[in-house]
């Protein structure tokens, strides 16, 4: 094999190894080959145990003083390197999850006073449905009903614009996951989920009040 770069010196091959990433997971893996030249070497990689890690590094650092004096000795870890490569990742993680965390707190106090509203507002209505026989999961569910409705057409508008959004995120990496309905399902599935425990204690409230009480209500 020719050495690029050393005026056509010549190598000898002495292993193949599987490709590995030198990069952040945003570029594919590139064709890499290794070479060996002990005159020229500026870092050495060392596999340590993180048991008596700084024993370890001062043992290395007086080696380092012993061999080459003259070169200050500079260290830094591997984990490092790689949180460095995905740090702008981690933030966008982060401030994802708050606005997440900030949004369904917003929607779940609007849906609690919505349910306040609806069942105030239908009181009476509940109170002849149960003297007739409604039962109370039968009211329950009438309720609920309409809420279901709603998350059901919010979650029809929000997947393809978060399909949309999600692929031109994930285009930035050369290997990535695909997004499958089933991650859809999930988050509908956890949006249907949250709202009904949110208007369930009103809902609840309203099944099981007095019906004279809500007959008499004005």
């Amino acid at each position: 094999m020719n050495h690029w770069g050393r005026g056509g010196q010549s190598a000898t091959v002495v292993g193949v190894i599987k490709d590995f990433h030198m990069h952040s997971l945003h570029l594919e893996i590139k064709p890499l080959y290794v070479y060996l030249n002990p005159e020229s070497g500026r870092y050495i990689s060392v596999k340590v145990r993180e048991q008596n890690l700084s024993e370890t590094i001062d043992f290395i650092q007086g080696k380092m003083r012993e061999f080459s004096p003259q070169y200050p000795f500079n260290y830094q870890f591997f984990d490092d390197i790689f949180d460095r490569a995905y740090r702008a990742e981690q933030k966008i993680g982060t401030l994802f999850s708050v606005f997440a965390m900030l949004a369904i707190l917003i929607a779940c106090l609007g849906l609690f006073g919505l349910a306040s509203f609806t069942a105030e507002q239908r009181t009476k209505e509940i109170g002849i449905r149960k003297i007739l026989g409604a039962s109370v999961s039968h009211i329950a569910f009438l309720l609920s009903r309409e809420f279901t409705k709603w998350v059901v057409i919010a979650n029809i508008v929000a997947w393809p614009i978060a399909y949309y959004v999600m692929t031109q995120w994930l285009q930035n990496f050369a290997y990535k996951v695909n997004l499958g309905l089933f991650t859809f399902l999930v988050a509908g599935a956890s949006a249907l989920f949250i709202a009904l425990l949110t208007v369930s204690f009103q809902t609840i409230r309203a099944a099981t009040a007095n019906p004279v009480d809500s007959l008499r209500y004005e």
